[in-house]
Parts: structure tokens; sequence; C-alpha cells
């Protein structure tokens, strides 16, 4: 059965994801591995040619996720020949950035977001996420981001494409109603949902369209 990983974290790149998954005995090859990053870096793909001069307010897997497109990334001193900006998780983030970021946008610019998750989990609970910090920009511009994480389709089509699946006959798991399920009955594939993360049953239970399948945990999911 083929399968991949699906996430909105951008911090990280899928050669990376892969090393920590394989820490957990968790065997997959990079290709298996889908960020919001490169879903971001298909959606700019979409509308500029390699080549382009990219903005980008991020860490190691926007700018490998660009790079791998071909785009030019630069940097804070030379932001005002960018194309378009891209967004995500930043945790080196500064004045500067955030203002030529602004300028950036106010002018026109392409504006994209690799998701709006407001919170981001850890150990000891959950601090500001990439939905957090985007919303500087949008408040000081008034500008929407295009988004590529999920709930939107980018990362569930990028996913599908990766698959070479149809949509009614692929499965999307995930822990999180709003993004993890929204995303996949988005773009028309069933669901299942592990009561093993951030959703509750009670949530579950509430939301609309129903959702497939509801089960404790994977184990529980695969049994």
């Amino acid at each position: 059965m083929k399968f991949v990983f699906a996430t909105n974290n951008s911090t990280k790149t899928s050669e990376q994801y892969v090393e920590r998954l394989a820490k957990f005995g968790v065997d997959v090859e990079p290709w298996q591995v889908i960020t919001s990053s490169q879903a971001a870096a298909h959606a700019v793909a979409q509308k500029f040619p390699e080549g382009t001069k990219v903005f980008m307010i991020g860490e190691d897997g926007i700018q490998m996720a660009l790079e791998e497109k071909g785009f030019e990334i630069v940097s804070v001193e030379y932001a005002k020949e960018a194309q378009a900006f891209v967004m995500g998780i930043d945790r080196g983030i500064n004045f500067d950035k955030v203002a030529e970021a602004t300028l950036l946008v106010r002018n026109g610019i392409p504006f994209y977001a690799t998701n709006t998750d407001a919170t981001f989990p850890t150990p000891r609970g959950e601090i500001p996420g990439s939905g957090a910090w985007i919303s500087i920009i949008t408040t000081a511009t008034g500008v929407q981001p295009i988004i590529a994480g999920k709930p939107y389709p980018f990362l569930m089509e990028l996913s599908l494409e990766k698959l070479g699946t149809k949509k009614e006959e692929t499965l999307v798991v995930g822990d999180r109603i709003e993004t993890d399920i929204a995303a996949g009955q988005g773009v028309g594939c069933p669901c299942a949902m592990v009561l093993s993360g951030v959703s509750t049953k009670k949530e579950a239970d509430s939301w609309e369209p129903k959702i497939d399948i509801v089960a404790d945990d994977l184990a529980s999911l695969i049994e």
C-alpha cells in the first residue's frame, strides 16, 4: 500500500523528516514526506518560472523547497527585487524581515503562506505557529495570503500527485479536524480521524460533513 506523510510543519526538509521518523522505526523515502513548504513552492511555480526572485521568511524547509523549484532566494538587503513572498515559521524572525515583507505585500507582490495554524505543539505546550506570525503581515497590509497547507488544497493535490492515486481511492488520516479532515474532504477524499491527537470524539461527532471513520488511534484504524 502506497502512503505519504503530509505535514503543515514548514521548518524541516523531507530528508530531515526521514531521519526523524527512522528514530521511531519508521522507514520511508524522502518523496513520501510532503511538507507545506513544498506545497507553497508548488503554488509559486504555478505562476512564476524558474529563476524568479523570491523573498522568504522561514527556515530550512522553505528554502530547500523553493531552491528545488529553481527559484532565487533574495536576502533582506535585496528584498525589493523579489517578485513573490513566501512565509512560514521562522524562529529567527526580526523586525527587518517583517518590514521588508510588509513593503513588498503593500506594493502588490503575491503573498504565499505555508499554513495558518495559530499554534504549534511542543512538549511544554502550544506556542505561536505560522498563523500567529503571518497575522502580523496581514494586519499591516490588509492582504490575505495564498495558503499552501491544510486545510487548503495545494498540499493535498501535491500528495495525490506524488502517490499517483485517485482522490476517491485515497484515505486521508489525521488527528486535527479543522486541518487534516477539512483538507481531505475539501479535495474529495474519504477521511479517517484518530483520537490520539488534537481533536476530540465530541468534535468528530458534531463535524459536518460526517467523517467516514473515527478511531481511537492509528493501530485501531489499521486493525
